[in-house]
This record gives C-alpha cells, sequence and structure tokens, in this order.
C-alpha cells in the first residue's frame, strides 16, 4: 500500500510487487525526490522499468548470482531512464528516488537498494536488513551522534545515494536465507519517521499479514502522517 499521508499534497511514493511464479516473489519500494511532481516521474519511472525488466527477464529457479544481475541491470536502467529524462526537460532538472528491492526464491531472499528505504524481516524479532545511505548513518557510524540522535537530526532526510542523480549509481546488496515463517517488509521512510520499530514488531506479530500493508500506513497516519507512507509485506 502507498499513501500520500496527511500533511502533503501529492505522493511521490511508488511501489510494486509481482509473482512471477508459485515459489518465488519480488517487490519494489521508490520514494521520489525533487520538487513537486519531478519525485512522482522519478519513482514511476523507477518502479515500471524495475518490474517490467525484472518479469520480462524472470527464469525459475534463478541462483542468487542470476537474481543480483537482473536486479542490477534493471536498477541501473532505471537510473539512465531517471538521469536522461531530467537533463532533456528542465522543470524536472534534480529529481531522483530511492529504491528498495527484494526477491524471494524459495528459501532464498536477495535485496537491493540504494537511498534510505528500508528493508526488514521478523520471524522472532524485527532485523533491520538493509542500511541507510544517509547523512546522519554516515554520521552515526563515525561515532558523530547516537541512533536515537540520527532519528531527530535536522538532516535526516539527506540521502547519500538516489536514483537519477548522476550517470552511475552504486547500488548495495544482500543475500539472506528466507524461512518458511518469515515476514519481508519494505518501507519508505515515511513509515519509519513515524512508526517505531517497537510498534512494526508488534504489528508484525500480530497476525493479519494480508491486510499488514495497510495497517502500518494507517499506523503512520495516525503518529502525524507527515510524508508519504509505503509499505510492502511479503509472507508465505
Amino acid at each position: 500500500m502507498t499513501d500520500r499521508g496527511i500533511l502533503r499534497e501529492t505522493n511521490q511514493d511508488n511501489c510494486v510487487a509481482a509473482c512471477p511464479d508459485n515459489d518465488s516473489c519480488f517487490a519494489v519500494v521508490c520514494d521520489g525526490m525533487g520538487g513537486a511532481k519531478a519525485g512522482d516521474v522519478a519513482s514511476e519511472i523507477a518502479v515500471k522499468t524495475i518490474s517490467e525488466r525484472m518479469a520480462a527477464s524472470w527464469r525459475k529457479n534463478m541462483s542468487n548470482e542470476s537474481v543480483i544481475n537482473l536486479l542490477s541491470t534493471a536498477i541501473t536502467a532505471a537510473n539512465i531512464l531517471i538521469y536522461d529524462r531530467a537533463a532533456e526537460e528542465p522543470e524536472l532538472f534534480g529529481m531522483g528516488t530511492t529504491v528498495v528491492a527484494a526477491v524471494v526464491i524459495g528459501d532464498r531472499l536477495v535485496v537491493a537498494h540504494a537511498g534510505d528505504s528500508r528493508a526488514y524481516a521478523f520471524t522472532d524479532g524485527l532485523v533491520q536488513l538493509t542500511k541507510d545511505h544517509s547523512l546522519v548513518q554516515d554520521m552515526v557510524d563515525a561515532g558523530m551522534i547516537t541512533a536515537a540522535q540520527a532519528q531527530v537530526h535536522p538532516n535526516r532526510n539527506y540521502i547519500t545515494r538516489a536514483l537519477g542523480v548522476a550517470e552511475k549509481i552504486e547500488i548495495e546488496f544482500s543475500e539472506f536465507p528466507f524461512d518458511e515463517q518469515e515476514k519481508i517488509l519494505l518501507c519508505s521512510d515515511g513509515l519509519t519517521n513515524f512508526v517505531g520499530e517497537k510498534e512494526i514488531e508488534e504489528m508484525l506479530a500480530s497476525g493479519d499479514d494480508e491486510h499488514m500493508a495497510q495497517r502500518l500506513v494507517a499506523a503512520a497516519n495516525r503518529h502525524g502522517g507527515g510524508d508519504n507512507i509505503t509499505a510492502v509485506v511479503i509472507t508465505r
């Protein structure tokens, strides 16, 4: 589910989820930036390009290496399309988007990301699978501020990687086992900036998986809804 939130006039988030075969699925979440309409354009291009290329080249029982190659090709193509579109249309100059994508094949999970949209896993507890590509995360890693201080830092929305802002994009890939009882959450910072990890964990533990994305978005709106909100939940 994606929602513009309470305070924003438009929704610059975008997402997609699909199951190419009975044992596999993939999902993509993008959080656009760069002005009232430019962010919409960037996230839409990214989600459309990545999902179409994933679907077109999908093969059953792909290895993790093949999945990473496919994700890399798809995300790189999206980066080029956004960058070229911004160069062609002055009103779109500077647009970009975060991306977090997850692919589940049987008992394997591959995650790709750039920016501060996140992937989490939940079984007995909530585990963050991605590390934000952001200024405040760099400051935390350097020991300049704590993780708690990063949550309220005035520059917490400044990201250090995004699709479309340069000709090349550095994508981070991670591989994990995927347990039969596990749940994967992909989300934009409109969720994590307004709903604490403890509350997210409690909600994921509560069941009702079919409506979990809607419940998470509703929780962010209850806590102020100050940004666009997107949540995708993958379960067996």
